[in-house]
């Protein structure tokens, strides 16, 4: 499953641990700092799948979601968030992400929301 997946966090930490997770899948991992690097990395990638972090510096993830989907209407993008986010988790649905799952990470989650999200 060639490919590549764009993990869009603030914190490296949890980049790490998307990036372990996902090694599984056979699909090359790009990273972005925050949402201004994750459009830019998105423009040059192309990416199959973009895991966005909602709480960032610089543009936040409802932001980089919009600005993802302006460049490409059928992005493929899950949201990541902290429990607590639920009412913007449901404006990131609204806009067009195709899912999203909580912090902290489980990894049979990530690569079943990774897999749907591929197909």
């Amino acid at each position: 499953m060639p490919g590549k997946i764009l993990i869009v966090d603030d914190a490296a930490f949890m980049r790490m641990m998307l990036k372990k997770i996902l090694a599984s899948t056979g699909k090359e991992v790009v990273e972005a700092v925050d949402g201004s690097d994750g459009v830019s990395k998105y423009k040059e990638h192309k990416p199959d799948l973009v895991l966005l972090d909602i709480v960032m510096p610089n543009i936040d993830g409802i932001e980089c979601l919009k600005q993802i989907l302006a460049l490409d209407k059928n992005a493929r993008v899950v949201m990541c968030s902290s429990i607590g986010q639920q009412a913007i988790v449901n404006d990131a649905i609204k806009i067009g992400a195709r899912d999203f799952i909580v912090k902290p990470f489980e990894a049979a989650k990530v690569l079943e929301a990774a897999q749907k999200n591929l197909q």
